[in-house]
């Protein structure tokens, strides 16, 4: 199974002002901080108006189609050694021994990643990280909560990224073996491919709720291993809301 983009870094960076937290009696039971969401979910979204989006449109405008599939193919190979670690920790060595394939084979013959030979192999593909394999160990409905930049989390996928951080060997070396400005680029890719989103998230009634629960639902279907449904996000807009 193949989940969306790196935790969906830039999802909380598409949209405008949000309105005003409710109470707390109503609000989402997986959202009890939402004044304090609401108002990261501002600022990160004034830091990508000012800096990351303008700098994706120009990655759009510059790299040609066929580089930027390469890099996307880069950065996806790269977390391989992540994903092997927790597809073991999840009881599931078949998988893991599937992404060791691909992770050898893009690694090598595939130009260090750029080529996905992999998946013209029919070898699948698994985007999995350590939020999931403790949901999938039992903490389930952690608390949603907005990490400063980094965009849309919750406690126990925040908690994550520190075991994810130490898995990551492959990223680590390439970082040390060359610049740190592939952080950015890999920033700005991620960033790039959401752009058809924008209008979309701009026009929702409340853009943070659409943000929040159309996260929440795809990550909740990531965890599942796609058995679980996906963001009907039409619902969201606000042409429906304004009759």
């Amino acid at each position: 199974m193949k989940a969306g983009p790196i935790t969906l870094l830039a999802a909380l960076l598409l949209a405008g002002c949000a309105t005003t937290a409710p109470p707390p009696d109503e609000r989402h039971p997986r959202d009890p901080w939402e004044p304090y969401n609401r108002n990261m979910f501002q600022f990160n979204n004034a830091v990508d108006r000012a800096l990351i989006r303008p700098l994706a449109v120009g990655y759009g405008k510059v790299t040609p189609a066929p580089a930027r599939r390469g890099i996307r193919n880069f950065f996806s190979n790269i977390r391989a050694p992540v994903v092997m670690a927790n597809l073991m920790l999840q009881g599931r060595p078949g998988d893991a021994g599937t992404q060791f394939k691909r992770f050898f084979i893009n690694s090598t013959v595939g130009l260090a990643g750029l080529l996905d030979l992999a998946s013209d192999a029919d070898l699948e593909e698994f985007d999995e990280d350590f939020g999931q394999t403790m949901a999938i160990w039992g903490w389930d409905d952690s608390r949603f909560f907005i990490l400063p930049l980094l965009g849309p989390s919750t406690v126990r996928d925040g908690l994550g990224r520190v075991p994810d951080g130490y898995a990551d060997v492959a990223w680590r070396w390439t970082l040390e073996e060359t610049t740190y400005g592939l952080i950015g680029l890999n920033v700005i890719q991620v960033r790039h491919a959401l752009l058809p989103l924008d209008e979309d998230i701009r026009s929702a009634y409340d853009p943070y709720t659409f943000m929040r629960d159309g996260w929440l639902q795809r990550r909740g279907n990531a965890i599942s291993n796609g058995q679980g449904s996906l963001p009907d996000y039409d619902s969201f807009i606000d042409d429906e809301w304004a009759e």
